[in-house]
């Protein structure tokens, strides 16, 4: 068969759903494969969005997403979602077209390296070299990026190896198990653990992956420890459970530090560095660390790891609730932390009547978009200051229902994101939450969400700065450079690309409005001002809270 007939035949066997991406020329054999397979084609409006699809696609899943692009600044403009993906352990296989084989030596059109670019923010990235390889390379492709830590794997596939000739076939795709956790690990992991006066869970992106949501849940109830989750672990425990300490990571201190800096033993369960650097959590190495994770701990000077589990993470854990079965009662009393609950509960709900005109205080803002999403609906958090508001004001009930980009931190990730996340869940509540410079990163895409009736809702919090720049700035400097700049008349642009438009000038009126949009049977993007004022306010209260547990 032709190669790229072999190519999409390998795709399907890997149970491949859907494609983002923008094709060219490069890969024309590989779209028209594409017509008669079972495979969607999700033509975006730039690469950079097909990426963050695909990323999304991969977070939700467990398996890998797919994106496409074809060579030179295509590929280039896969980079960002691609490098987000990977950082962020979602699983992604990107596809790019390359010139032919035999102008690849020398100077020419749209001709570069992309392999090699693409090298340092992948798993694995190479060229098909011959038709024949194909099958092994995209099974070896959709391994590494589904093992964990997943990530993203490349293949690019030159214009004139796709219409080649091949008798190969495709490589079927095979489960395999993970490591289970050593014998004597497991032993003095739960030494330390019995040991420990103050323990504490921090659960971080690895928490939520792979069925640890679910073990993490029971060895909390057996042992009475609490756990307190990272920005991409949000959901690990419900937020209703009274072992969950909900979130740490802001750089200032907050509440849930008082609970890690009278910890004398860290759990950290699936916790990546990237996510909130332990110097911030563990200075002096003060404390004992159980790493339990799938790979080996990074070296690093404040995460010194007394006992290292590199295996299955919820595997480790039914060896934890094994040990800990026949309590009597749990070992730590479960009540210890009611009254940090209690406090960081009052600070939630502390402007929920709020009622202002003009400008929308962002902790109103977050009571009632959860008031208006159910436990499973999903929110994804672009970047920017609203994205600190959303770590500290919105938590989860499930696991995979907030999704923050914390690893690469990158803007545009939300509104492509929340169109693979409907996707997916065509059942659930999709909503974006963007400032509105990112939101105009890849404002493009919600053609993309009109064109295939993805009935997401982007909710934009507009200050006309870079606002997160600028709190970073006033707070180190006392002082800022000017981030401002102008908007668009957004609920105008919303309607220019058929969605619904709605603005927002009165906090009495935002639930109301986000149920409205939720209703519109189409697309929608909610603008209100948004009062970043708190931004200095809550600095200034983070820095002012005493420990009273």
């Amino acid at each position: 068969m032709k190669a790229s007939d072999l190519f999409v035949k390998c795709l399907e066997a890997e149970g491949v759903e859907y494609i983002f991406g923008i094709p060219g020329e490069e890969n024309a054999d590989v779209m028209m494969s594409l017509k008669n397979s079972s495979i969607r084609f999700v033509l975006c409006r730039h690469e950079q969005g097909a990426a963050f699809m695909a990323d999304v696609y991969g977070r939700l899943t467990g398996r890998a997403g797919v994106c496409l692009a074809t060579l030179g600044p295509g590929a280039t403009n896969l980079v960002t979602g691609v490098a987000d993906a990977n950082m962020d352990r979602a699983p992604v296989v990107v596809i790019t077209g390359q010139a032919d084989t035999r102008r690849q030596h020398k100077e020419s059109h749209q001709n570069m390296d992309v392999v090699g670019m693409f090298k340092p923010i992948t798993k694995w990235a190479a060229r098909v070299a011959h038709p024949d390889n194909i099958p092994e390379m995209v099974r070896k492709a959709f391994k590494l990026a589904e093992m964990e830590k997943p990530g993203a794997c490349m293949i690019e596939l030159p214009e004139d190896l796709a219409h080649a000739q091949t008798d190969k076939m495709p490589i079927p795709r095979q489960r395999f198990r993970r490591p289970a956790p050593d014998y004597k690990a497991v032993a003095s992991a739960i030494a330390l653990i019995r040991e420990a006066r103050n323990p504490v869970v921090l659960a971080g992106n690895g928490a939520i992956r792979k069925r640890a949501s679910n073990q993490l849940r029971i060895f909390a109830e057996r042992t009475g420890i609490g756990v307190i989750n990272t920005f991409m672990g949000k959901g690990a425990l419900p937020r209703t459970h009274p072992q969950c300490l909900f979130t740490m990571g802001l750089q200032a201190r907050d509440r849930i530090s008082c609970v890690m800096d009278q910890a004398d033993l860290v759990i950290a369960v699936g916790y990546d560095l990237v996510e909130y650097h332990p110097s911030l959590w563990n200075q002096g190495n003060a404390k004992k660390i159980v790493h339990v994770d799938f790979l080996p701990a990074e070296v690093d000077e404040n995460y010194r790891v007394d006992v290292e589990l590199a295996n299955d993470v919820a595997d480790s854990l039914w060896a934890f609730n094994q040990a800990f079965e026949n309590l009597d009662s749990p070992m730590c009393d479960g009540g210890r932390h009611e009254k940090i609950r209690s406090e960081i509960l009052d600070d939630l709900s502390e402007f929920k009547d709020d009622d202002t005109e003009g400008v929308i205080k962002p902790q109103k803002a977050l009571w009632d978009v959860r008031e208006v999403l159910d436990a499973d609906d999903i929110l994804l958090s672009d970047v920017g200051a609203h994205k600190m508001w959303v770590a500290r004001y919105y938590q989860a009930d499930e696991a995979n229902t907030c999704l923050i980009s914390n690893g690469f931190c990158s803007m545009g990730f939300a509104l492509p994101g929340a169109i693979a996340a409907k996707m997916v869940h065509p059942d659930r509540k999709v909503l974006a939450v963007c400032g509105d410079a990112g939101v105009l990163m890849n404002i493009q895409e919600l053609e993309t969400a009109c064109r295939y009736g993805v009935n997401i809702v982007v909710l934009i919090w507009e200050d006309r700065d870079y606002g997160l720049i600028t709190w970073k700035q006033q707070n180190q400097f006392g002082d800022h450079f000017d981030m401002t700049f102008t908007n668009p008349d957004f609920v105008k642009l919303a309607e220019s690309f058929g969605a619904a438009g709605f603005r927002v000038t009165r906090s009495r009126d935002l639930k109301p409005t986000l149920e409205r949009a939720f209703a519109s049977n189409k697309p929608a993007l909610v603008t209100m001002d948004v009062d970043y004022r708190e931004n200095m306010k809550l600095t200034q209260r983070l820095g002012e809270i005493t420990c009273t547990i």
